[in-house]
């Protein structure tokens, strides 16, 4: 819902001064539902101001970074003010429309893993729509295909939706076919390099020249062999590599940036580009796809690993916590990784437990309404919160409501170690990932009735984190009833 720019520019002024104004501030940016502003001294915010801001629902400080809950597309619109109004230097993609700030003012203050954190959350913000529209396309398509009527499939009972299967699964398909040109792109662009260079090293990487790594391995095909004086280089597409990408979009950047400040300007519009490109494949080839190809499978495997070694136990200590990730902003840590399980394996396992853990959290929700069902301010919030919760967003209900109750909190988070427990027993995965909640089961695969245990999971995150937040709310509600 879009608010009239007095409403924008009442919430700029009522931060600026709560942030200790605009000399405090280093940089302004945003991620799905959070206005993130990077500080220089963060002891100068004053939480309680912020809290009581028009719009916001929550307010969190991590590291030296101040971040307020607005919620999806809204945050969009109250950024694009804030930074354009305050004239508070803008990161990543707000970087290409308003001034930037030189990269030693912009790290000021902030650790090599903050930086590390904002670049992976810049870089799939940008790509997370082509990524849930690919994976919603590509559970639709399951929907035609999957046999659903009798031992028939929707297209075999109906012909006629044949060609509209083959388009919806040739969008879908395409684009986790690209991933990696993908991310390429908007890793480029998050390290201030040209885009279209990124895109141009995804070509290289991706080349049809080259034959699939999966085939070389398997035999079905062979390496094309590069002689560099007496070296014998192997070369094999990099499709499929998310980690190799993001270094990828990172050296692309960097060297685009060096030789357009290096060379003079006759010979740069030209130079520059095409050396960019060369220096990056000899590296792509020689170092980066190498190290970033067994860095990909160290990941994938220790993953795969764990969730076998441990079982059910290693499930629900994830699914009991991850909410807690999500408070300390790691959980964008999380979208390479799933990228690669799905380039990988096929499958993201980690997809429905992050859905189960956040209907937990819807659960506490519910649990804290019904505690206070004569409270109006705290079912107002409280509905926002659960709807926000439905469509894959917990940070309203995380910071408007959860943690500052704690009772919420921890009862969520024993909803959705109980949602853990039943994706492990459902053996339930995803075909894709960036999206839970309702949206989710879109996305849920299809083998062992899928659909029906993905809406299963998060029943029970929301039930059994409702009862226990209902539980310990009582106990809470007593304890501090004695001490009055």
């Amino acid at each position: 819902m879009k608010h009239d720019s007095s409403t924008y520019k009442k919430i700029a002024d009522n931060i600026l001064p709560a942030i200790g104004g605009k000399e405090n501030a280093i940089e302004a940016f945003h991620c799905a539902t959070r206005l993130r502003i990077n500080l220089k001294d963060p002891s100068k915010v004053d939480k309680e101001k912020l809290a009581d801001l028009d719009l916001a629902k929550g307010v969190n400080i991590n590291r030296n970074q101040l971040q307020i809950i607005f919620g999806a597309g809204l945050v969009d619109e109250v950024t694009a003010f804030f930074i354009k109004y305050t004239g508070i230097p803008a990161q990543s993609a707000e970087a290409d429309s308003v001034a930037q700030v030189t990269t030693n003012d912009k790290d000021q203050g902030k650790s090599w893993f903050s930086r590390f954190i904002d670049d992976l959350t810049g870089v799939f913000s940008d790509i997370l729509p082509g990524i849930l529209a690919g994976g919603i396309l590509i559970g639709l398509n399951n929907i035609f295909t999957q046999k659903i009527i009798g031992d028939q499939s929707l297209i075999q009972a109906i012909p006629g939706l044949s060609g509209i299967s083959t388009i919806i699964n040739l969008g879908a398909s395409g684009i986790f076919a690209m991933l990696p040109l993908l991310v390429c792109y908007a890793a480029t662009k998050r390290y201030q390099g040209r885009p279209v260079m990124g895109l141009a090293i995804g070509t290289v990487m991706m080349s049809s020249s080259l034959p699939a790594m999966a085939d070389v391995k398997t035999g079905a095909a062979k390496a094309l062999i590069a002689n560099i004086f007496g070296w014998h280089l192997s070369l094999t597409s990099f499709s499929g590599q998310i980690i190799v990408a993001l270094i990828m979009g990172y050296i692309v950047a960097k060297l685009d940036n060096y030789f357009q400040k290096k060379l003079p300007g006759v010979i740069q519009f030209v130079l520059a580009p095409m050396l960019t490109i060369l220096v990056s494949s000899f590296l792509l080839f020689m170092i980066i796809g190498p190290v970033g190809v067994t860095l990909s499978t160290w990941i994938t495997n220790g993953l795969v690993w764990m969730s076998k070694a441990f079982g059910i136990f290693g499930y629900i200590i994830f699914g009991g916590v991850q909410q807690l990730i999500v408070i300390t902003g790691l959980h964008n840590m999380f979208g390479a990784v799933e990228a690669q399980l799905i380039a990988t394996t096929k499958y993201d396992f980690l997809n429905p437990l992050f859905s189960g853990s956040l209907m937990g959290q819807g659960g506490g929700v519910l649990g804290y309404m019904l505690l206070n069902w004569k409270n109006k301010k705290a079912q107002e919030i409280g509905a926002g919160a659960f709807f926000s919760i439905l469509f894959g967003i917990s940070e309203p209900a995380l910071f408007g409501i959860n943690i500052k109750n704690r009772y919420p909190l921890i009862g969520g988070c024993i909803g959705g170690a109980f949602a853990a427990a039943v994706t492990y027993l459902t053996k339930l995965t995803a075909i894709s990932f960036g999206t839970t909640g309702l949206p989710g089961i879109a996305i849920a695969a299809p083998e062992n009735n899928g659909y029906l245990n993905y809406i299963l999971v998060n029943l029970v995150g929301v039930l059994v984190g409702m009862f226990f937040t209902i539980i310990i709310g009582k106990f809470f509600m007593r304890k501090q009833a004695k001490a009055v």
